[in-house]
């Protein structure tokens, strides 16, 4: 602890300050049934009719270009998701799926713990596993919102199949994280003849018109809540 006390503060003088960065954030549950209650839709074949779906919503930088975080540190575009804040700044780390962004060091540096940007200017730097922040210069990048499928991720759907006489086919498609869970999928036959109204799932829908190529209806409920 001591030596790391001293290698701290020698870094200070030649470098930036000391950073400690915090693992206090959580994102933020977002659940969405579409379309609204009440509302009249048209699709056509082979679009989703009815959609209820689960995520987290990441805070997140979107960095644009590479940026130099003093001669040992190098920042990739892409997104780096958010793990903390202080009163001074926000913590990230490299993530987001496809565009997720990446960091590279000089052979002699100290391993990276975090990539820290202030929040009274557009500064990035990164945190050292010793707490050291080397910082760069202003930095072009952007703070955003970023949708993540997560393991308690939840999709659920009604697609518009076509109609056969007076037979409607809905096909039901449900998806856990971003994997498909084909037992739970379905093709379902309505015959309208019996009923203009449908359901599955809890979902309710009023059938206004219905053709081989599209389906005019009304939501009347969507799938049971999905909750986390």
């Amino acid at each position: 602890m001591k030596f790391q006390t001293t290698l701290c503060l020698v870094l200070v003088t030649l470098l930036s300050a000391c950073a400690t960065p915090k693992f206090n954030y959580s994102p933020v549950p977002i659940s969405i049934s579409e379309p609204p209650l009440d509302s009249i839709v048209t699709s056509q074949v082979g679009d989703v009719m009815l959609r209820q779906v689960k995520y987290r919503e990441h805070e997140a930088i979107y960095i644009k270009s590479v940026t130099k975080a003093g001669w040992a540190y190098t920042l990739y575009p892409g997104f780096y998701l958010k793990h903390g804040d202080d009163d001074n700044a926000d913590y990230y780390r490299p993530g987001g799926g496809d565009e997720a962004g990446h960091i590279e060091k000089s052979f002699l540096a100290d391993p990276w713990k975090s990539v820290m940007a202030k929040k009274d200017k557009p500064i990035l730097c990164i945190v050292t596993v010793f707490n050291v922040a080397v910082c760069g210069d202003e930095s072009d990048f952007e703070r955003v919102k970023k949708p993540l499928l997560t393991p308690d991720s939840f999709q659920q759907t009604l697609i518009y199949s076509g109609k056969v006489g007076n037979k409607i086919n809905i096909s039901y498609r449900e998806f856990s994280g971003s994997i498909a869970r084909p037992a739970f999928n379905n093709n379902v036959e309505y015959d309208l003849s019996e009923s203009t109204t449908i359901g599955y799932k809890g979902a309710k829908i009023e059938i206004i018109e219905a053709t081989n190529q599209y389906i005019k209806y009304k939501v009347i409920r969507n799938f049971n809540n999905a909750e986390f």
